[in-house]
Parts: structure tokens; C-alpha cells; sequence
């Protein structure tokens, strides 16, 4: 189903109009590659068998079409006056990421789609509107505009996820709130926010296929499945990655974040964006405590691994401690 030719088709469009995108040298090209990546996905999002995704499929589409219209008409408004038009820019760019106070749409259509949607949501369809902000990072007067979006997604992520059932919209809200450590990223250089983003998309790959091999997609399917030892300890040390606690590998990027805002003297920030991290980190360790520890013996159903998973067992056991190699490699080297 999800490597059919029709599929592999749309996603290879999907991934050029990102590169598209991103390689352009024209507000009007990267405009057009964002088209592009919006019409691919699309198709990808639609399944017959769900009409969530059918719903999910048409918000996204809406406020990806909003976005941009505004991105091509803020690209037109340069010419007049460039100030407002890259306030306008950023805002569109930051509607389409996903980022608060822009952030309505993303929980909901991330709350009906399957996990392999989710996954490219949460990662390939970031990587556009991150490296065109990049470009307006430059700009006299945006750097207020980063703080704010980033200080708002941060808080928006961490409190926004705390009561939340649905494992997918807990990684939403922990999106949302990655997407303020980007956007902070960005402030100090895109290297930096190019780091992140690959310990990030790593990090979330590895919990996004453990979700889908056990087709857990509320907190009572960790509850009813009964998983062996090695499944159980895998989402719990993942999760823990994920919320950057050291020393995982989810550490690592948002260590770089730390020692760079201290150094240019950031520290407003750097307070709200550790704060928030803690608070992330306990919704991380309510969905990492329930799926190690509790069960229901009464509706638990067994499930095994299948062989091609156990391939992959070893990936996922590198990405996350690798965190604790480093040290080590430090002191050798």
C-alpha cells in the first residue's frame, strides 16, 4: 500500500519541490516548489479506507493554500516596501511550519492521519519553510519576530500537550514545541538549526515506527497490546531521547542551542525554552511510564515482532545512545 507506484511517484515530487525550494534563488521559485510539495502530498494524506484522513487532507490543504498567497503576494510586496513584506513573509512561512501563534490547524490534521502521514508531516514538509527562514534572519528588525515565535511555540508546545490522549497529537504539540528550538536555531546560524533538525527527524523516526508496528495511536492501545521487553524499553528510552534528556542523543542538538544563546547573551530565551523542555519532558514520561510499566490482563492482545522489524532494531538502539558515546569520543579524540 504505501510503496505503490502512485505513491513513490508523489512522494519523489513531494521531496523535489522541497529541494526546489530550498535551492531557489527567487521568492518566486521557492513559491512554486512549495506548490509543488503541497499538490504531492496531498495524495499522499488521502486513504479510502479513513474519512479523517479525507478531513485532514482538506484543512491542510486550506491553510497550506493560505500560506501561500500570502507568500507570493509578500514576494510581490518587495518591490514596494520590504519592511512589511517580510513581516508578511515570515508570517506565511511560520503558518505553513506550523509554528504558534499559527499552530490551530496542525494537531488536528495531524490527529487523523496514519503514522507514515504523520512522519513526513512532522519532518520533510518542515524542511522548506525552515530554510526560507533562514533567508529572513538577515533582515534589519526580524530578530525580534524569531524571539517571540520562538518564546510562543515553545510554551505553546509544552502546555499544550500535558492533557492530550491521542499519541499523535502528544507529538504535535512536541513538534510545535521543537519547532521554537528551530526557530531559535536560526538565530544563530543555519548550521546550527540544520543539526537539530537531523537529531529531530531521527529521533521522531524511530518513535513513529514503533507506533505503527503496534498500531498504537491512543494511551489505552498501550494499555490493551502486550509487547515483549525489548519493545517497551525502546519507546521508553526513545521518548526520553526525544525530550532531550541527557544523555540521549536528543541532548546533543539542544546542548549546541544552550551554549550558543548563552554566549550571545540570550538569556530571556534560553530561560523559557528550558523551561519548556522540562515540561515536555513529563508528558514524554507519561506516555514512556504506561507503556512500560502498566497493562490491562484483560484485553491484552499478544503481538510479535515481525522479522523485518527485528532488522531495524539496531537502528533505533544507535540513535538513541548515541548520546552516550559522545563523551567518550571527546575524551579520546
Amino acid at each position: 500500500m504505501y510503496f505503490s507506484f502512485p505513491n513513490l511517484l508523489f512522494f519523489s515530487t513531494l521531496v523535489f519541490g522541497t529541494l526546489l525550494s530550498v535551492s531557489s534563488c527567487s521568492w518566486f521559485g521557492a513559491w512554486v516548489g512549495l506548490e509543488l510539495n503541497l499538490l504531492s502530498f496531498i495524495p499522499l494524506m488521502i486513504a479510502k479506507s479513513n474519512q479523517y484522513c479525507s478531513e485532514a487532507a482538506l484543512k491542510y490543504f486550506l491553510i497550506q493554500s493560505l500560506g501561500s498567497s500570502l507568500v507570493i503576494f509578500s514576494a510581490s510586496f518587495m518591490l514596494i516596501y520590504i519592511k512589511v513584506a517580510s513581516v508578511i513573509l515570515f508570517c506565511a512561512l511560520v503558518l505553513k511550519l506550523g509554528g504558534a501563534p499559527f499552530h490551530f490547524w496542525f494537531p488536528q490534521v495531524m490527529g487523523g492521519l496514519f503514522w507514515p502521514q504523520v512522519m513526513i508531516l512532522m519532518s520533510i514538509q518542515k524542511i522548506a519553510p525552515l530554510f526560507l527562514l533562514c533567508y529572513l534572519a538577515g533582515v534589519v528588525g526580524m530578530e525580534a519576530y524569531f524571539v517571540v515565535v520562538s518564546i510562543l511555540s515553545a510554551i505553546v508546545g509544552a502546555v499544550g500537550g500535558i492533557n492530550q490522549t491521542s499519541l499523535r497529537k502528544v507529538l504535535a504539540f512536541s513538534s510545535i514545541n521543537h519547532i521554537g528550538w528551530m526557530i531559535s536555531s536560526i538565530l544563530v546560524s543555519e548550521v546550527t538549526m540544520g543539526i537539530y533538525f537531523l537529531f529531530y527527524s531521527m529521533i521522531s523516526f524511530s518513535i513513529v515506527i514503533l507506533f505503527h508496528y503496534k498500531q498504537a495511536f491512543h494511551f489505552n492501545h498501550l494499555l490493551t497490546y502486550n509487547f515483549t521487553v525489548e519493545v517497551k524499553m525502546l519507546v521508553f528510552f526513545s521518548l526520553l531521547s526525544l525530550g532531550g534528556l541527557p544523555p540521549f542523543t536528543g541532548f546533543i542538538p539542544k546542548w549546541l542551542i544552550i551554549q550558543e544563546l548563552a554566549s550571545i547573551g540570550n538569556f530571556v530565551l534560553l530561560v523559557v525554552l528550558l523551561g519548556s523542555a522540562l515540561v515536555t519532558l513529563y508528558f514524554y514520561l507519561r506516555v514512556a511510564i504506561v507503556s512500560l510499566t502498566l497493562s490491562c490482563p484483560s484485553l491484552v492482545v499478544s503481538i510479535g515482532l515481525k522479522q523485518s522489524f527485528k532488522w531495524v532494531m539496531p537502528y533505533f538502539m544507535f540513535v538513541n545512545f548515541f548520546g552516550l558515546l559522545v563523551p567518550f569520543m571527546v575524551m579520546i579524540i
